[in-house]
């Protein structure tokens, strides 16, 4: 009964985790398409910062959140966000 109780809240942990990390790729990729419109970046870091975007957003719809806000932070970080 004890590790079937440490199992569900492990799993229950996970799930919890997994969809704040699947909510937060969204509002990610508002916030990038914003400052994208009014940065200065050169066209190569530009590029970079689209691939990046684009990246998150593929892994976001594979369900691959985790490396979603991973790719999605770079490319926020290129942008000062």
């Amino acid at each position: 009964m004890k590790n079937t109780m440490i199992v569900a809240l492990a799993l229950t942990a996970a799930l919890a985790a997994s969809t704040a990390h699947a909510g937060r790729c969204p509002m990610d990729m508002k916030q990038i398409d914003a400052a994208m419109a009014n940065s200065t970046l050169s066209m190569a870091d530009m590029d970079k910062v689209k691939a990046l975007r684009a990246k998150g957003e593929k892994l976001h719809k594979s369900g691959d959140h985790s490396g979603s806000v991973k790719a999605l932070g770079e490319a926020k970080d290129m942008l000062g966000l």
